[in-house]
C-alpha cells in the first residue's frame, strides 16, 4: 500500500505550517471524488497517510487539497484580502503499489510552490 506524505511550509513566517487541513480525494472516471483521508498537519507541518489503491486500476487519479486560508487568518490575522488562495489542489496519480510519495508545499496567502520528492 503506498503512502502519501507532505511537509507544508509557511512562506510568510518561514516555518512549518501546523494545523492545516489536508484532504486526499480519489478521482474516478466519472469525475466523482471520494474522500480517501481528511487530516490536519502536525506540529511540524507534516502529514503521512497510507492510501488504498483500487486493484486493477493502473493509473488512479488523486487530488490533494490543502486548505490554507483559515491558517493564514488564524496565524497571521490576514482576513480582508481582496485576492487570496482558499485552497490548493494538486492532481496526480500513484501507480506504484509499495512506494512512498512525498509532495512538499510552500504556502503564502497569494501563491504556492509544490514539487514531487521521494
Amino acid at each position: 500500500m503506498p503512502e502519501l506524505s507532505s511537509h507544508i511550509l509557511d512562506a510568510v513566517s518561514g516555518k512549518s505550517a501546523c494545523g492545516i487541513r489536508v484532504q486526499l480525494l480519489g478521482v474516478s472516471s466519472e469525475l466523482e471524488n471520494k474522500i480517501v483521508f481528511d487530516v490536519v498537519s502536525d506540529e511540524q507541518g507534516r502529514i503521512a497517510e497510507s492510501v488504498e489503491i483500487v486493484d486493477g486500476d493502473s493509473e488512479q487519479l488523486f487530488e490533494m487539497v490543502v486548505y490554507g486560508h483559515q491558517y493564514f487568518v488564524d496565524m497571521h490575522k490576514i482576513e480582508n484580502m481582496a485576492q487570496h488562495l482558499k485552497q490548493v489542489v494538486i492532481r496526480f496519480s500513484m501507480v506504484a503499489r509499495e512506494q512512498r510519495y512525498h509532495i512538499p508545499v510552500i504556502l503564502s496567502p497569494h501563491s504556492y510552490t509544490v514539487w514531487w520528492s521521494e
